[in-house]
């Protein structure tokens, strides 16, 4: 980097997860090897070839969830949660604990210069949405008549039924409560959203365009037709048995990914305008890429995406590979793309990557969706600050395939950088280089 460009640190931490919705909840469970992952309670026993999932249950979407709130915002928020969708509501809250986290008070920062970047999955209508208005084009043998829907069947919907879809909801919605006048953008970029969104809003700073981004990601895969999505077309664990024992990120014997919900959000400042107001500073963003990759017919190529993002961070920031103290790896936990993955790290990495190491926090929580990278990031800057690394769950056999130091314990240093790393079925990959303050 120019020693010109303006230095981006991170200032504040919202969270919302299958493992709580605070930082000490989050690295208390992570610290302590206790998994999020159990029995799946969102659609009735039978329903889907599907027997465990990680549910965010402490979030309710009452209002007490969204942190501590001035009586305005309170208001608002109330009011507008009936058009919300859950995802939404997740993502609005983590922004709001998120700003609170950071002190960045309204009022006390020129709203002009305040913007939000937000990373989401593609949403979609709960089928309860569309119920009245189905049965009411049924005819007598009970067959629904689609000549009938838009006179008779849409009126029964609520006229707000799409507000509550919007991608760019999470993101407006939050601006509005905050007054945030700054660059806005929402980026439905699936599990590659999170460190998306973080790269846009980085580059937002580093140019100049904004002194403070609130930088979110919010996402779920245990919506019902998302369910169903996934286990028709991605390896999906099925998980009879423990379920704390389903979600093996790289191990010899993993079966699949878990399907969970969540979000995330992070606070990011120039440097000096965070000193300037007396934050406190988890870390520094010292480089952000991306990378699609795709054969002909657009079949993925996930290896080639995400070696491309890590040479890319590698180049940009001006590290070599032996000063990357750790890194945070997408870790599915499926066959396919955890050997995607290790090859795209040896592959950057060389010698390195037998060495350098590995943490998968879905071991804990399973794909979040949008959500994962976010809740991720947040993990290993809270093992920044502890000084240690946190276990992956669950690997038990390690694959030859996969030929990385995948963390075992609590007693391995977490360093003073590390990468965060994810990717998309598609082929779309993503990541952040973070570092402590120097």
């Amino acid at each position: 980097m120019s020693s010109k460009q303006r230095r981006v640190v991170i200032t504040g931490i919202g969270l919302i997860s299958p493992l709580g919705s605070t930082k000490e909840a989050l690295w208390d469970a992570l610290y302590q090897a206790r998994s999020g992952v159990g029995p799946l309670t969102v659609l009735s026993p039978g329903a889907v070839p599907l027997h465990v999932a990680a549910e965010a249950k402490q979030f309710t979407g009452e209002i007490e969830d969204f942190g501590p709130l001035e009586k305005e915002q309170k208001k608002q928020i109330r009011k507008a949660l009936r058009v919300m969708c859950r995802e939404c509501q997740m993502g609005v809250a983590v922004a709001q604990l998120a700003l609170t986290d950071a002190a960045a008070q309204i009022g006390t920062i020129d709203p002009d210069r305040i913007g939000i970047s937000y990373g989401i999955d593609y949403m979609l209508s709960l089928p309860e949405e569309l119920t009245e208005g189905v049965q009411q084009c049924l005819n007598g043998d009970g067959k629904f008549e689609f000549s009938r829907w838009g006179l008779e069947g849409m009126p029964k919907m609520s006229p707000l039924w799409l507000l509550k879809y919007l991608p760019n909801m999470p993101a407006s919605h939050a601006a509005i409560f905050n007054d945030l006048r700054g660059p806005s953008n929402s980026l439905t970029l699936r599990e590659a959203a999170s460190n998306q969104a973080i790269g846009e809003a980085y580059q937002i700073i580093r140019r100049g365009n904004a002194d403070l981004m609130v930088c979110g990601a919010t996402g779920t895969r245990l919506h019902t037709m998302k369910i169903l999505h996934a286990v028709m077309q991605e390896e999906v664990a099925g998980g009879n048995g423990d379920p704390t024992k389903v979600s093996r990120p790289f191990d010899q014997n993993r079966s699949g990914m878990v399907l969970g919900e969540g979000a995330g959000a992070i606070i990011i400042e120039e440097l000096a305008h965070a000193q300037a107001r007396g934050a406190t500073i988890h870390g520094e963003i010292v480089a952000a890429a991306s990378s699609a990759a795709a054969a002909p017919r657009l079949v993925a190529r996930r290896k080639v995406a995400m070696a491309n993002v890590l040479r890319a961070l590698l180049e940009d920031s001006g590290f070599k590979p032996q000063e990357i103290d750790h890194l945070h790896a997408h870790g599915l936990s499926t066959q396919s793309c955890d050997v995607e993955e290790a090859q795209a790290i040896v592959e950057a990495f060389g010698d390195r990557a037998r060495t350098m190491p590995v943490v998968a926090a879905k071991s804990y929580f399973g794909n979040l969706g949008a959500g994962s990278g976010m809740v991720e990031l947040i993990a290993s800057l809270l093992a920044l600050r502890a000084g240690s690394l946190f276990p992956t769950l669950n690997y038990e056999t390690p694959d030859a395939e996969c030929p990385l130091h995948v963390v075992r314990n609590n007693f391995t240093p977490a360093g003073k950088r590390f990468i965060n790393l994810n990717v998309t079925p598609q082929g779309q990959a993503s990541g952040v280089m973070i570092q402590q303050l120097a």
